[in-house]
């Protein structure tokens, strides 16, 4: 039920017009911006810190799920700032993340 109604929510996001698929390229912009101090979000970066995985391992567990970690990066998490992500945002996110396997 809760990954349906993400769903449904992200496809909002693509319907009608201005709006847009998720953009990977926008994605990037986002994680080097939000992301990249904790977590290393791409091949070129050295390090992060231990605590936040790498995205090419958020990518490559088996049950990755690109609605489902759109829907996470939504809410608030302790470990993580509260980066106030819009759904097209957290859409292009996931995409790049996805794309880091």
């Amino acid at each position: 039920m809760r990954q349906l109604a993400l769903s449904l929510l992200l496809l909002s996001t693509t319907a009608g017009s201005g709006a847009h698929a998720a953009d990977a390229l926008r994605g990037e912009t986002i994680a080097k911006r939000w992301c990249a101090a904790c977590h290393v979000v791409s091949s070129a970066q050295q390090q992060g810190t231990a605590q936040a995985p790498p995205f090419s391992a958020v990518a490559g567990k088996p049950d990755f799920n690109e609605t489902t970690l759109a829907y996470f990066l939504l809410t608030p998490h302790p470990r993580m700032p509260d980066m106030n992500l819009t759904r097209s945002e957290a859409a292009d996110l996931a995409a790049y993340i996805k794309n880091q396997k």
